[in-house]
């Protein structure tokens, strides 16, 4: 079996990354040697490559389902907001400059080379390469200069299967639309359909499939499940609804429940490091955006920041800092995690400009911090409370004075209640992860918490992926998407006639 894929979106967050890593561990169990590809990524949740660079963390998820380690050709172009209006760009694992909506552009037409020359490569390489599209390919007034969607579609001659999410409302109306809009030649590439997030009666839909097929002329070849266990290693800090509970939290082992409240900073980033909290029997772990919120938290996490400066003014407006403080007044403990961990010290200097001046810090470390030109990115192992952790890093800043114990041998701090890092990934290793259970609920008076002795967050994140490939295997016409696959669209797919397909691009 040879080919490509690429799964498109109706919208954002319709499922294309859980697809996308669905269809690669079926594949990779099947024995296929496969890959992911996303072209263009928009997101603040990376991960830093074994040979130093940074992808976005959804094709690092993608590659572990394929049984491959992240690598930056998985996801070449990645994009960071560091405001509503401008991005950092990463071009193969590297930064690129600081791009605005507008001027960004300019910059795709070498970047397409960039993207399709990284494709092309993997596809010698693999047997199949299985690509993410990024938001919607419907996003007619960005096509003449995308590079992620029918642009990628177009130049690397792929076939296309579009996923829309029927939690959402609408979504036959959306699998349409997305097709009705796009011009003829785009259409040809338009395989097929998947509709993700079903809960209902599947002999309900049924017409409905039945329909969308004789007013396209195109399969849907699945319905998946809604799958409540699928949570870890969320795309987008998005799908973590503000002030929600992430996961899905077992009962605790003792008589008393463990609460984290982690700050959803507004530019958060990595906010992933607070799963494996959330994996913990007896740890309820929430997203919070007021300060009301943090009354009755027993640990208050701050998390990483792409805008460090900016989110601590933030916690200054919202009346979040002075929670935070009277929280750590208190002896209750605290944990900032990268940019979270440079908001908790004295002072943040920024000589060069990364974002945009000095501010002083909550002052709860006795620590300063300054912001490098440059990004410091690595794969750093150490000791922490005598557990071997590992850990990745992702920062412009550097401590230039620590006053505090450190958290991990060379690295961190450890001021009693309050803790820092820059390491993110530290509270995946599961002995360091119990050892500061333990400290918590002691600090917190928490006593009949118990930490569990056996949960391994590897293990819990192997089992999704599984659950994911399960999903494509029991649900998905795989017969007729390998055939897709290797065999592209079907050459006889009618065209869709639309007022917005008609008008030049």
């Amino acid at each position: 079996m040879r080919g490509a894929l690429l799964v498109a979106g109706t919208t954002s967050d319709a499922g294309k990354s859980a697809l996308v890593a669905g269809i690669c561990r079926w594949l990779a169990r099947r024995g296929v040697k496969v890959a992911p590809f996303k072209a263009q990524n928009m997101s603040n949740n990376s991960v830093v490559t074994a040979d130093g660079g940074e992808i976005g963390r959804a094709q690092a998820m993608q590659a572990h389902a394929c049984g491959l380690a992240p690598s930056v050709d998985f996801n070449p172009v990645l994009l960071k907001p560091g405001s509503d209006r401008s991005s950092q760009v990463v071009v193969r694992g590297r930064v690129d400059g600081t791009v605005s909506a507008r001027s960004y552009q300019g910059r795709k037409a070498a970047l397409l080379d960039v993207v399709t020359a990284t494709l092309a490569d993997l596809r010698s390489r693999f047997d199949v390469v299985v690509c993410e599209g990024a938001g919607s390919p419907a996003e007619i007034n960005l096509r003449a200069g995308d590079i992620a969607n029918m642009g990628l579609a177009q130049a690397a001659d792929l076939p296309v299967v579009v996923v829309g999410d029927i939690d959402r409302g609408g979504v036959l109306a959306h699998l349409f639309g997305t097709v009705a809009v796009l011009d003829t030649a785009d259409q040809a590439r338009i395989a097929g359909f998947v509709i993700n997030k079903f809960r209902g009666d599947p002999a309900i839909l049924a017409p409905g499939l039945d329909q969308l097929r004789a007013l396209t002329g195109r399969p849907t070849l699945g319905v998946v499940p809604w799958a409540e266990r699928l949570w870890l290693d969320a795309e987008d800090s998005l799908s973590a609804v503000a002030d929600g509970v992430l996961g899905r939290p077992a009962p605790p082992h003792g008589s008393q429940w463990l609460r984290v409240a982690v700050v959803r900073l507004p530019r958060i980033s990595n906010a992933t490091d607070a799963e494996a909290l959330a994996c913990e029997p007896g740890v309820a772990v929430r997203y919070v955006t007021e300060a009301s919120r943090l009354a009755d938290a027993d640990l208050v996490v701050l998390p990483g920041s792409k805008s460090t400066v900016a989110d601590l003014a933030w916690l200054r407006r919202t009346g979040l800092a002075e929670a935070v403080l009277e929280h750590a007044r208190a002896g209750r403990p605290v944990l900032g995690i990268c940019g979270g961990y440079q908001i908790l010290g004295r002072r943040i200097a920024d000589p060069h400009g990364v974002e945009g001046g000095d501010a002083d810090g909550l002052g709860l470390l006795d620590l300063e911090i300054e912001f490098d030109a440059d990004k410091h990115l690595g794969n750093p192992t150490g000791t922490a409370w005598g557990e071997p952790v590992q850990g990745y890093e992702i920062h412009h800043g550097r401590v230039t004075r620590s006053g505090d114990r450190e958290l991990l041998v060379g690295e961190g701090s450890d001021a009693g209640a309050v803790l820092g890092t820059h390491w993110h990934g530290l509270l995946e290793n599961d002995g360091f992860r119990r050892a500061l259970l333990h400290r918590v609920a002691e600090q917190a008076g928490r006593t009949g918490f118990v930490a569990a002795p056996d949960t391994s967050f590897a293990a819990e994140r192997v089992a999704q992926l599984d659950l994911l490939g399960d999903l494509v295997e029991s649900h998905l016409d795989t017969h007729a998407l390998e055939h897709v696959i290797s065999h592209g669209a079907p050459a006889d797919l009618p065209h869709i006639t639309s007022v917005l397909a008609c008008s030049p691009r």
